[in-house]
């Protein structure tokens, strides 16, 4: 099965999300804001209904889980979305699957890691992702999902 499925189906595409972002709303509301999570899905399901895509969201604390997804988006070659949180920094693991791509990642952030703490600077992901979006909190999501629709579905 190819990432739009049946013929005229919607394009899919996979928003991950890694370790601490199922705690939007409550985590660092100076950095990250105060909207939620549930706030975040349905802000990246409506803007994928209005973009033709069908947009499905997930996030976990486990970088194996991460790293098990982006396999998946891999094997299908479905488009991801993907904000690793702190594995963005270091996950060499999450890196290897994404350099296995076979349709558009782009790698997202909800603040400007280069305006951050000196560790934030360095993404062992941009090198290998179709593009990054990082400091315009929960709309770097839609510019995202606005990429992908307007990409070709070559990585």
């Amino acid at each position: 099965m190819s990432a739009h499925g049946e013929p005229g189906a919607p394009r899919r595409v996979l928003v991950l999300n890694g370790p601490n972002l199922g705690r939007l709303g409550k985590r660092e509301p100076s950095v990250y804001g105060s909207a939620t999570y549930a706030d975040l899905v349905a802000l990246c399901e409506s803007s994928g209904e209005e973009l033709g895509l069908a947009v499905e969201v997930r996030q976990t604390e486990y970088e194996g889980e991460l790293v098990t997804w982006v396999h998946e988006a891999c094997d299908l070659a479905v488009p991801v979305v993907l904000n690793a949180g702190a594995l963005t920094h270091y996950s060499y693991a999450l890196m290897d699957a994404v350099k296995m791509r076979t349709a558009p990642l782009v790698e997202v952030h909800i603040s400007n890691i280069a305006a951050r703490e000196g560790f934030r600077h360095e993404s062992v992901l941009t090198p290998v992702a179709s593009g990054i979006i990082a400091g315009f909190g929960f709309q770097s999501y839609v510019l995202a999902l606005r990429a992908v629709a307007s990409s070709p579905d070559a990585p």
